[in-house]
């Protein structure tokens, strides 16, 4: 792939700046730091096209937050300044080197998506036995710096936009857990290289979905696997023999090594198709698809906290009603029209009389 060039002004022209701007505040007018921003928005961006220009841009502190979705995951949420410099990059860079991942890489990504995903997988339950589903442990926090900015090098050859795009990864939040080694490391090897990336950053997702694209095309070129999908870490391959799968396994174990990841040593088991794979939120048979019961029970939780919070006055219709949408429409694509009826006629949403808030 041709290596892409003469990026910077585009990134940095002033028209970008303001759809950066209103992408970057897309559900979020109401808080505070967006607000202060639109007050004095032409002298705000003007003053951030000029410390770009000039070299002085710095990303700002992240702000740390633990959230509770099966597992605890530490997000880092950048200011809303770094995230209009996030969506000026990606509105310039994302596209034409989107161009270039496999069709079958599903997160993040124009016309694609978990229900996507999830609609291809099924069609090739139909053809195929068996599957073999992996995830990497702790993909976000082992995404390695120095191979990071190589594999950007390799696609970008703008120096401005590659030196911010490097600021951009050494801002991330020290990433922290075990050790690792991997073959050729030495006793200090995982302490002297830097690695993981925020989950929550608009470039984070690119960065994930960029970090394995070199792995998917080998799958399909050098392992000769036509039935293979991605969505981040999560990796599903079909087959009708078993062995192979089991084989497989193996080799892309050693070769995600290379990259400095290593396969879930729990998630990575070959499984009958007609028993149904945990794929995305769903358990998905080659002729229906069921919601994980996990996913039914969190909701049911939320919704009545949601209409507590609706009696007592803590709450504005506003407030909730999105994320109950949310969940209705990635609902739907399952078979949960007798959940959805259930939940809902069993929770009533009645306003008490305390106090009426704004929505947020």
């Amino acid at each position: 792939m041709k290596r892409l060039g003469q990026l910077w002004d585009r990134v940095v022209a002033f028209d970008n700046l303001l759809l950066a701007f209103r992408k970057a505040r897309a559900g979020r007018r109401r808080r505070p730091p967006v607000a202060e921003f639109e007050l004095r928005l032409e002298q705000d961006l003007l003053s951030l096209q000029r410390e770009l220009v000039s070299g002085d841009y710095q990303p700002g502190a992240y702000r740390l937050f633990t959230r509770y979705e099966r597992k605890p995951r530490l997000i880092a949420a950048a200011p809303f300044r770094d995230r209009i410099v996030h969506h000026a990059l990606m509105n310039v860079i994302e596209p034409p080197l989107d161009r270039g991942f496999i069709a079958d890489s599903y997160a993040c990504r124009a016309g694609k998506g978990t229900h996507a995903a999830v609609r291809r997988y099924q069609g090739w339950a139909a053809r195929y036995t068996y599957a073999l589903k992996m995830d990497i442990a702790r993909y976000f926090p082992s995404i390695d710096h120095g191979l990071l900015k190589g594999k950007l090098r390799a696609r970008i050859k703008d120096a401005r936009v590659l030196e911010l795009l490097d600021r951009i990864v050494d801002s991330s939040p020290i990433a922290q857990g075990e050790l690792v080694y991997f073959p050729g490391d030495d006793l200090f090897t995982p302490l002297e290289r830097r690695a993981g990336i925020p989950i929550g950053n608009l470039t984070s997702q690119f960065f994930a979905n960029l970090y394995l694209d070199n792995f998917d095309h080998a799958v399909r070129r050098e392992f000769g696997v036509s039935a293979y999908l991605r969505y981040v870490d999560d990796m599903v391959i079909l087959d009708n023999d078993k062995r192979r799968l089991a084989e497989l396994r193996g080799f892309f174990a050693e070769r995600l090594a290379q990259d400095r990841l290593r396969l879930h040593p729990r998630k990575a088991q070959v499984t009958p198709v007609a028993g149904g794979l945990d794929l995305l939120g769903y358990r998905v048979f080659p002729g229906r698809i069921r919601l994980r019961n996990d996913n039914g029970h969190r909701f049911a939780r939320t919704l009545r906290g949601f209409a507590g919070g609706y009696a007592a006055g803590h709450l504005a219709w506003a407030d909730f009603d999105p994320a109950v949408q949310s969940w209705i429409g990635h609902a739907r694509h399952a078979d949960t029209a007798g959940l959805r009826c259930a939940l809902f006629s069993n929770i009533v949403f009645v306003r008490g009389a305390g106090r009426d808030v704004p929505s947020a």
